[in-house]
Order: C-alpha cells, then sequence, then structure tokens
C-alpha cells in the first residue's frame, strides 16, 4: 500500500512530464475535464483537473461532479503515475475501473499510447 504523499508525489510527477509533452498537449487542446482518482485500499483520494490538454490542478480529496472516476490501488496509481506500468493492462484485467463517457475512456486509451508505447 503506498502512503497518500507518494501517490501526490506521483500524480505531481505526471503532471510535470505530461505537461512537458507538447505532442500530447496538442491532442488533448481541446479536452477539459475534472478526473477523480478513488483508492480502493486506502481512505484518502485524488483529484486532477484538465483544462484544455493541461493539467491545472491536483490534489487530495473528493471533487463535486467529476467527469471521470478511475479506482485502483494506491500501488497501481503510484506505479501508473510513475510511468513503471501501461494502465491498459490493468484495466484490461479489471484491477483498473474507469467510469466516464465513451468518449472520454477512448481518449484515455489515447493518452495511454502516448505517455506508454507498448
Amino acid at each position: 500500500m503506498a502512503s497518500q504523499e507518494e501517490v501526490l508525489q506521483a500524480i505531481q510527477e505526471y503532471t510535470r512530464l505530461s505537461n512537458g509533452n507538447l505532442r500530447l498537449r496538442k491532442m488533448n487542446r481541446d479536452w477539459s475535464k475534472l478526473v477523480q482518482f478513488n483508492t480502493t485500499d486506502t481512505s484518502f483520494d485524488f483529484f486532477m483537473k484538465v483544462k484544455e490538454g493541461e493539467i491545472v490542478e491536483t490534489g487530495v480529496g473528493k471533487v463535486d461532479l467529476p467527469d471521470i472516476i478511475i479506482s485502483a490501488t494506491s500501488e497501481i496509481f503510484c506505479d501508473m503515475f510513475w510511468g513503471d506500468l501501461n494502465p491498459t493492462q490493468k484495466y484490461l484485467s479489471g484491477e483498473l475501473q474507469v467510469k466516464g463517457s465513451q468518449e472520454d475512456i477512448m481518449r484515455l486509451d489515447a493518452i495511454s499510447a502516448v505517455i506508454w508505447p507498448e
């Protein structure tokens, strides 16, 4: 089980890398979403606000009316945000669950392909 601080550090590193990836920013320039990350093995959760392809805010806690809800263990989130695993594999195995519109789920898959190419 990862600590709250470890997950938050992993999210912050992902934010730095994502915002610095020009291809990813261009691809998502029309995408603004509020994403909720629910840990299934701890009592803490995280959020990420994306505005026009840029991650503009991250933090600890639940948000009202998220566009996308992603659930997994704290370890999966850490490994995913540090880039140690491709989330598509965990999604297909059911260890990572995503609730959102079909368009948003497809967008997340495209983001995964850019960040975690196989």
